[in-house]
């Protein structure tokens, strides 16, 4: 029922399409080089994620102008390795494993599902990541999209409609014409009020092994999916 209606799917990348935790976590381990042996890094990366996300409320107005996103996680690093009583990394290894967000893994069915849903629809970013990272992360990750729109773009971040608004219009499409991927509720569920379409993707290793993620099916969204795989297949891919 839905492919008659949907001609482009808007994707969020880090937790979505990308394996963050398991990432971040092994840079970590890699830069510490032994230096840190009773440290939780999964407890560290959650607590850095955290950070970022409460950061990023405040800093689109900062100084009146634009944050990069590298800038936000950068300094939430500075803050969780303080709290969590890391000492020994260098300004250097600090920016290297800042850069481990750019660095991200895909999941396993993103790839393929990429493959599959491309040959019936546009496919495009919609992420709070900085532009050049959603490029670094896609090339490295081999995620072929048909473009990327990102908040940079739009001087927000999501949740703001605006986000959502630019990259309709730089679709050329209405909202009723898009489906919004990802495995955030609260991203999905603003695309929803706009008159987009949603699907739901569960990533219950998104924060790992011990972290909890919400990964529970909704009737308020269009689709729920497993993965890419699965949401191609309900798309009829």
């Amino acid at each position: 029922m839905m492919r008659p209606v949907v001609k482009a799917l808007l994707f969020d990348v880090q937790g979505t399409a990308t394996d963050f935790h398991s990432t971040v976590c092994g840079e970590a381990q890699r830069l510490s080089a032994g230096r840190h042996p009773g440290v939780d890094w999964a407890d560290v990366v959650r607590r850095w994620r955290a950070g970022y996300f409460a950061a990023l409320e405040a800093a689109p107005g900062r100084d009146g102008g634009w944050v990069s996103v590298h800038s936000v996680y950068r300094e939430a690093l500075d803050t969780v390795l303080e709290k969590c009583g890391i000492a020994g990394f260098t300004d250097a290894e600090r920016e290297e494993l800042t850069l481990a967000w750019q660095r991200l893994a895909p999941w396993p069915d993103v790839v393929p599902g990429l493959t599959r849903l491309r040959r019936a629809f546009t496919l495009a970013t919609l992420s709070n990541a900085d532009v050049s990272t959603v490029i670094n992360i896609s090339k490295r990750a081999g995620l072929a999209w048909d473009a990327v729109f990102a908040a940079e773009m739009a001087g927000v971040f999501k949740p703001d409609p605006a986000i959502y608004r630019m990259a309709a219009t730089y679709l050329g499409r209405d909202p009723a014409d898009i489906m919004m991927v990802a495995s955030h509720k609260y991203d999905i569920r603003t695309a929803a009020r706009l008159g987009f379409r949603t699907a739901f993707v569960a990533r219950p290793l998104e924060f790992g092994v011990d972290g909890e993620a919400d990964v529970a099916y909704s009737d308020e969204f269009d689709v729920n999916a497993a993965d890419f795989l699965d949401l191609a297949d309900q798309l009829g891919c």
